[in-house]
């Protein structure tokens, strides 16, 4: 058989916005992403000098006898914005007769995050460096949590700072289920949920690839009012969304969603919190750029939290808070 192999170069920020787009294409075959080793553009490419480097390579099949030029046309437009703000080069687009097994694949995907995090591609090959690191195998998904964005790579880092066993944890807006098997494999009890059923699939498969499904809840569904939102990411969700209420239930929450929902949803946060003696009830905030940072701060704030520690990565940033 033979592939239409679509391929483009990406910054960390740009590989999640790919998956997410190409949710609504349904005949992928398959999505890989490595490293980047050099441009696959045939021709050479004028780039702002102010952009960051290329860090990454993805590629995606389709059946080549199926795929017709509209069906191509349709993707190139979905991403062309992403090269048009310079996070990604041109899509390129060739027919292969196979797709490149392992073996084949150049810089194959293993990612350190933190001290302790290490993600890697289901089947990757990887010898622990030390007793102490924590493999979070994934799958690549249609949605959104790679554990190349910004937002994962410093969300991942606070709850490294902050996750204890025992703790009960709400990860909102799961996306691939990255950040729940963090949690689980450090010893917290999980509820992993989002609006997006796609998400909710991407995070099942994380949970048992990852061995952790005696610890992690999967569910569709918003907190409080997250449910009248609509999704998130701008796409499609049922006409009614699950809710769970904000009752006082939740040790930590932790949160890598846009801007505008942690601001409508601060007053849920501090309602699903609890404070004990053992935890003084944890916000983890990240998915959003310094630009809203003093917005959601001042919302939280207001809610009763005060702020105690921050990661940064350029113009991203993550928050912990605790109930004030």
């Amino acid at each position: 058989m033979s592939w239409m192999e679509l391929s483009l170069d990406t910054t960390h920020e740009a590989v999640d916005w790919v998956c997410t787009l190409l949710a609504e294409i349904k005949d992928i075959d398959d999505v890989r992403i490595t490293e980047y080793s050099g441009s696959n553009l045939s021709q050479p490419c004028e780039r702002d000098v102010a952009q960051p480097s290329w860090t990454f390579t993805i590629r995606f099949y389709l059946n080549h006898q199926k795929c017709s030029r509209e069906h191509v046309e349709k993707i190139v437009n979905l991403l062309l914005p992403l090269n048009r703000t310079g996070l990604a080069t041109e899509l390129q687009v060739r027919v292969v007769d196979d797709k490149p097994t392992q073996d084949e694949e150049l810089n194959p995907f293993i990612h350190r995050i933190g001290q302790r995090f290490v993600v890697l591609a289901p089947d990757a090959l990887y010898q622990s460096e030390t007793a102490n690191d924590i493999p979070l195998r994934l799958k690549t998904t249609l949605s959104f949590g790679s554990g190349l964005h910004p937002a994962t790579m410093l969300s991942l880092r606070l709850i490294e700072r902050y996750i204890v066993p025992s703790m009960n944890v709400l990860d909102l807006g799961s996306g691939s289920g990255i950040l729940s098997i963090g949690m689980a494999k450090l010893g917290a009890t999980v509820l992993a949920l989002d609006n997006d059923s796609t998400a909710v699939q991407a995070t099942q498969d994380s949970v048992y690839r990852n061995g952790v499904e005696q610890q992690v809840t999967v569910m569709e569904g918003s907190l409080g009012g997250g449910s009248e939102l609509g999704h998130w990411m701008g796409g499609d969700t049922s006409e009614i969304v699950p809710k769970v209420e904000a009752t006082q239930r939740f040790d930590v929450i932790v949160a890598n969603i846009l801007a505008r929902v942690h601001i409508a949803l601060a007053d849920d946060f501090h309602r699903a919190l609890r404070r004990t003696t053992a935890y003084p009830g944890l916000l983890i905030t990240a998915g959003f750029t310094t630009d809203y940072e003093q917005e959601i701060t001042s919302s939280l704030t207001e809610a009763g939290f005060e702020t105690i520690d921050c990661e940064r990565f350029n113009e991203w940033v993550a928050l912990a808070h605790r109930l004030a």
